[in-house]
């Protein structure tokens, strides 16, 4: 190959003393797709945006097409042909899809009628099937990623950086995504694709870059790697997979958590709509779904936060639909939270603070009258040692933990309160592959004491892996109930869209 279309020559860069980068080089030709690949931390992003401008690197180069170029704004990059669609998307809630996709590149008088036909033909060349007149606000977050595209199209981007772009599709948007990233790069343009999906990474890339630490630890065709390798480099060790089936406890047949037409919310779109299922003792009972369909509010009715519109809620055949969130936590309720930073911790606090915050109100905290520090420190410990917290020790504050170890502090208390139900919400969003591995095993270990585990997740991979029945949940509503067995990621895929269960069985 001759020169690269880009190259980031020997990139460093220091967040304070942090280092974020360092003496990282990496290339990308005309018509190659690259992914870009490593856990949390390990300096992906931070190298795709000083391409894109968002940041500027202490040391080192950029070059496009051999000659030395300066990125120092998001306009600069765009100048070269270089978008990015970051993982939350940068577009105005309240504008339209025309409105957004020409926003900063049309100016003066604008021709609405000459831009809806020009947006139209491009969405149509690329096989995107959009209403460009509505507002994004009113779009699936699957036609707001489409409308990111779109733009970067718009602006005859040359080079696409994507980064996570697939963790709210569905399965069919997912390999809709796919198919455009293989269309485009055809033409000669070209595509880094950031990702932590090993089957994704396999599919559609031509080359892998694997980063750890900071550092470029790999640099590889796809043909001449696998998923357990290229694991290897991003961890730095062999990864065991879960088995799902190890350790199974017999079946249980008591129904722990009931819900009976379980309604939040009013108007013409409810945030639930009579929703109804049970979980067993010694069961994960998987909710799979597009983020944004009613799975946070599931959640929080059943741990007390939200009143109900409707319904019942059971557990241990003691309705507890009246009862507040102190008495349900009372009852053996543990929720992890699907945003641990605004929700589930306080992360000014230590680290044995946040551990015993549901709980208190416990008396085996009290020492005459005052919190028994030593108690509460040598409960810590041995949570710290049980779930493998990287932490200075028990008085460390929350903050100074890396977002692994902060998630595991919340599985440490959650699991704690978690007697008889803990509901895990979105538990490995954010996380490395190692982090999730681990929380995984912890979910399952849970299961095998015989406590109930309703689990909600967008990830397919984790549903598939964990769950022993699955429900599909759309605009606040249960598609249905399945079996495991029963369902396929392709026909799941249909179900969260929309589709009833005689169009989805195809």
């Amino acid at each position: 190959m001759g020169v690269p279309f880009f190259e980031l020559a020997r990139i460093t860069k220091y967040f304070s003393k942090v280092i974020a980068n360092k003496d990282v080089d990496f290339s990308i030709e005309r018509g190659e797709v690259v992914a870009l690949l490593g856990e949390n931390g390990a300096g992906k992003s931070t190298l795709m945006k000083i391409l894109y401008g968002l940041y500027r690197a202490d040391e080192g180069q950029i070059l496009m097409d051999g000659l030395i170029r300066k990125i120092l704004s998001p306009k600069d990059a765009m100048s070269l042909g270089i978008s990015m669609i970051q993982q939350h998307f940068s577009l105005v809630a309240a504008h339209t899809v025309i409105e957004n996709i020409i926003l900063g590149s049309v100016h003066g008088k604008i021709d609405y009628r000459k831009q809806e036909t020009a947006i139209k033909a491009l969405a149509e060349k690329y096989g995107f099937v959009l209403n460009v007149k509505a507002k994004i606000r009113d779009l699936p977050v699957g036609d707001q990623q489409k409308v990111e595209i779109l733009k970067a199209l718009y602006q005859k981007t040359r080079l696409l950086i994507m980064d996570e772009p697939t963790a709210v599709l569905t399965p069919q948007e997912t390999a809709n995504l796919m198919v455009f990233v293989k269309e485009f790069v055809k033409e000669g343009n070209s595509v880094i694709f950031i990702t932590h999906k090993l089957k994704e990474v396999l599919e559609v890339a031509d080359r892998i870059v694997v980063m750890r630490n900071g550092k470029k630890c790999g640099d590889i065709k796809k043909t001449e790697t696998d998923e357990k390798q290229l694991a290897r480099l991003m961890i730095g060790k062999d990864l065991v997979p879960v088995d799902d089936r190890a350790a199974r406890p017999p079946p249980r047949k008591r129904e722990a958590l009931v819900l009976k037409n379980v309604s939040l919310g009013g108007g013409k779109l409810p945030l639930l709509n009579s929703v109804s299922f049970s979980v067993f003792e010694g069961e994960v009972f998987g909710i799979a779904g597009v983020s944004g369909n009613g799975q946070q509010e599931l959640c929080e009715a059943i741990c007390g936060a939200l009143p109900l519109g409707g319904g019942s809620i059971e557990l241990m055949g003691e309705d507890i639909s009246a009862l507040s969130i102190h008495d349900r936590i009372q009852r053996g309720i543990g929720y992890v939270v699907s945003n641990r930073h605004k929700e589930g911790l306080v992360l000014d606090m230590s680290v044995a603070e946040n551990m015993i915050l549901k709980k208190s109100f416990d008396r085996r905290w009290i020492k005459r009258g005052l919190f028994d520090r030593n108690r509460i420190a040598s409960y810590a410990v041995k949570a710290i040692e049980d779930f493998q917290i990287k932490t200075p020790g028990p008085e460390a504050l929350t903050k100074g933990l890396s977002g692994g170890n902060q998630q595991k502090v919340v599985l440490a208390r959650e699991v704690d309160c978690g007697e008889k139900l803990i509901i895990f919400d979105q538990p490995t969003r954010g996380l490395d592959l190692g982090a999730i591995d681990n929380i995984h095993k912890i979910i399952l270990s849970q299961r095998e004491k015989g406590k109930s585990i309703l689990l909600v997740s967008t990830e397919l991979s984790e549903i598939f892996t964990l769950a022993d029945r699955i429900a599909v949940i759309y605009k606040g509503a249960i598609q249905g109930v399945f079996e495991k067995s029963e369902l396929t990621p392709e026909k799941t895929g249909l179900l969260m869209a929309g589709y009833a269960m005689d169009k989805a069985a195809v």
